[in-house]
């Protein structure tokens, strides 16, 4: 999905894509997706986008894959610049999103690309302690 710089929209538009894409694997694919990682996924897309849309020029793309039980959501921008992860401050104003990322994620890794970089971060889909799946009630 390429996601062009005009304003907030493409962070929610890339929310919404996650979030069909997670119910798709559930629903067409059978694979559970608890509705814990379902959340995190979202939140994750949406801290990673906001970093490109934020500090790289141009478009950047988003691509969502399931390897091995788990998500992975990648990010591309023309910015050839790595991101700084900063060490949890709790009185820093801002630039939490890739500690927030970190955080969530099993793995995390960043690539140069021939042009820019991509940023990979991968969620398991079935990690929900109460074992409930996204869209699912319990019984």
């Amino acid at each position: 999905m390429g996601l062009r710089r005009e304003g907030s929209e493409e962070i929610a538009l890339a929310r919404d894509l996650a979030r069909s894409f997670l119910t798709d694997v559930q629903a067409v694919h059978g694979l559970p997706v608890s509705a814990r990682a379902m959340g995190m996924v979202q939140l994750v897309v949406s801290e990673m986008v906001t970093n490109s849309r934020k500090y790289a020029p141009g478009p950047c793309l988003l691509s969502l894959e399931v390897n091995e039980g788990a998500v992975e959501v990648s990010v591309w921008d023309s910015s050839t610049t790595l991101p700084l992860i900063l060490a949890p401050d709790p009185g820093r104003v801002g630039q939490h999103g890739l500690e927030i990322v970190m955080a969530l994620c099993q793995s995390f890794a960043v690539h140069r690309e021939p042009v820019g970089k991509r940023i990979t971060a991968a969620i398991e889909l079935a990690d929900d302690p109460g074992g409930d799946t996204a869209g699912r009630q319990p019984s």
